[in-house]
This record gives structure tokens, sequence and C-alpha cells, in this order.
């Protein structure tokens, strides 16, 4: 890849509403992952995997912790001199006073100038809050191979899936004929994954263009992508093949931690070949006490296991006692498990106490319970 032939830049704004509690106080990208990871080094890692040198991070909803990390470009090897991780906040005012994003497309309306700076080719898209391992300049390759304006990464889900995103309906090339966004009735199950590469220079164009329009949502999906299959551009879909989660619930993303505990798990976050980058914690090495019991837990560094870990994901930091169980759970970072207690099917939020002999979770219930405070 050339340099600035590529330049990415990262919506991050988002709260995560449906994650609850987790996102009371931190930004979804911001959320704990795998043990040790924040979401957001996905996306980051994948960039500096991918030869990309210039990446911006959009940041709103509770931005300054998103924003101290994300500036931290060494983290990903992006701290040289002809590359960088940028945190870019909005600066347009809303009717409310404050600064905001009006939507994804006006995130980078916002940040022309900041783009034009690199004056890149082609620009890369991506959302921030997504787990995943991707090599962008693939997807880069194919986009210049078809000589398209837009490329759309998709991949197969259900067709009860399918509500919940945006749909692409292909011809038998992988030109994308139509789009849905979140359909009632689906005409094809191939969802976007919120990663588009567009070239620069015609995206730039329409972006003016939807800035003055007022009844434009100013979205990707509700605007610039209608509005580019309407101006006769071509737009193609790459198909993805691999591990991918939307972490967007507390069950998806309790089933995406749960997914590491199968040693030939897809997203594989031992793979020296495409490693995720992440801050590391300093922390003692995990203890195991000799009464302990672990039976398929993904235990973490700093973590103290003296009762049973079962089928559960253990963060930096967490602790179970004597005698305590946790069964198909996830404990984030700072949990401790007092002496006698039981979890059981549930995804306990940073530095929660679950206090001696306390009993939370069932293993027979249809949904992951939150535990977002002391019990």
């Amino acid at each position: 890849m050339k340099q600035n032939e590529l330049l990415a830049m990262i919506l991050a704004g988002g709260r995560g509403s449906r994650l609850h509690d987790l996102t009371n106080k931190v930004a979804k990208p911001a959320v704990a992952y795998g043990g040790k990871y924040r979401i957001i080094d996905f996306p980051l890692s994948n960039c500096a995997n991918s030869g990309i040198d210039v990446v911006g991070v959009l940041t709103q909803y509770e931005s300054v912790l998103l924003g101290s990390y994300a500036a931290k470009g060494g983290l990903w090897g992006l701290d040289t001199k002809d590359s960088g991780v940028y945190v870019l906040p909005p600066r347009e005012k809303a009717d409310t006073g404050l600064d905001v994003y009006r939507g994804t497309a006006d995130a980078i309306t916002q940040n022309i100038d900041f783009i034009d700076n690199y004056d890149p080719e082609h620009l890369l898209v991506l959302s921030g809050d997504h787990i995943y391992k991707m090599d962008y300049d693939k997807m880069l390759e194919y986009h210049k191979e078809q000589g398209a304006t837009a490329t759309i990464a998709v991949m197969p889900v259900t067709l009860e899936e399918a509500t919940r995103f945006g749909i692409m309906i292909t011809d038998d090339e992988n030109k994308i004929i139509d789009f849905e966004e979140k359909p009632a009735h689906p005409r094809s199950t191939l969802a976007s994954m919120g990663i588009y590469i567009f070239d620069w220079k015609k995206l730039r164009a329409l972006l003016i263009k939807d800035k003055d329009d007022p009844d434009s949502d100013h979205d990707f999906g509700n605007n610039i992508i209608p509005a580019l299959l309407n101006g006769g551009e071509k737009l193609v879909a790459y198909k993805f093949e691999g591990y991918w989660k939307d972490v967007g619930t507390i069950d998806s993303l309790w089933e995406a931690n749960m997914d590491l505990l199968d040693e030939n798990n897809d997203l594989n976050l031992n793979d020296p070949k495409w490693r995720i980058y992440t801050e590391d914690a300093a922390a003692l090495p995990a203890y195991i006490g000799p009464d302990a019991t672990v039976d398929n837990a993904y235990i973490t560094q700093g973590c103290s296991v003296c009762g049973l870990a079962k089928n559960s994901v253990i963060f930096t930091g967490a602790k179970i006692g004597e005698g305590a169980k946790v069964i198909d759970s996830v404990l984030m970072p700072g949990v401790t498990v007092e002496p006698g207690a039981v979890v059981t099917r549930a995804l306990v939020a940073d530095n929660v106490t679950i206090s001696k002999d306390a009993v939370v979770g069932e293993a027979d219930s249809k949904n992951i319970l939150l535990v977002a405070q002391d019990v």
C-alpha cells in the first residue's frame, strides 16, 4: 500500500445503550473484552496490521477515557514520524449548544479538513464497536479491481438477524443493486459490517451536498449509500469470511467472550501473524489456589482463583474466593466473588463485589444477567 493511499476513520462516538450500565460512564468502544482488551483494540490493530499509517478516531459520548486511550498510538505501533492515531471530537454545535456529530456521515463531514491534509485516494470508514480481524489492504485491492466508488464489507446472517442490519441486495457479480436499512422483511441476508471503502473525491463531494440538506439524517445507511446508488455509482459487496461479532447487547458481549473458550475459535487471539494489541496492565501472574478447580476457563494475568471457575472468562484483577463458584459467566476487571458465593450465566461489571454466600444468576435463564452493582 502506498503511503496515504488509504486513510482510516473509526466511528467511535456511540453510547451503546443496549449495554445498559456498562456504558454509563464509558463509550461502547472502550468497554473491556476478552480478559485484557478493549473493543476498540480490534479496528485499531486491524489498521496497524493492514499497513494503514493514519487513523482518525471520532469520539463523542463519554469521550475522555476513550480519547486518552486511543491517543496512545504506540500501543498499536502508530506513533512514528509518518503515522499516528488522532482523536477527533465534534466541532459543530447542535440546537442544545453542545458540539455533536449529527450522524455517521456528518462525523466524516466535520473532519474533511483533517482528511484533505493527507489527500488520500481512498477513505476507509469503520465502526469502532465490533470484534473481528480483517486485512483492509485485501479489501482495498478488491475495491480497486472492481473500479468501485464504494465497497462495503458484508457477511451472511440469519433471516431473523437481518432485521437488525443494513442489508445488501447484490447481483451474481457482487454488485450492489439495492440497500435496505434494518428491513422488517429482508430480501437478502448479506449484512453490512459497517466497514466501507470510498473513492474519497466522490464521497467528499456528496458529503458537502448532504451537509446542507435539511431532510437528511446525515447517515451512511439512510442517506449516503442510497444517494450513491441513485446516482448510478458502482457499489460492490466484499464478502468477509472469518469471525465478526456485533457486541451491541449484553447477551452478544457474553457470547463473544464465551467464544474464546473454544481452542479452535476463529478469532484466535494468540495468532502471531495478526496480533491484537492493547495496553499491557501492570499485574502479577494469575494465581490458582491449591483447592481451586479450573474447568475450561479463560484466565487472565492478575487473577486469583481459589474456588471454581467453569466455562467462564476471568478478566485482569478478578478474584474468586474459597468455595465460590463461577459458572458460564464473565467477570470483568477487578471483580471480587467472595467465599461461598455462586455466579451463574452472568456478566459482572468492572469492580463489582459479589458478597459472601450470595447467589446471582440461574443456569436455565434465557438471557444473561448483567450484575452492575455490588451484591
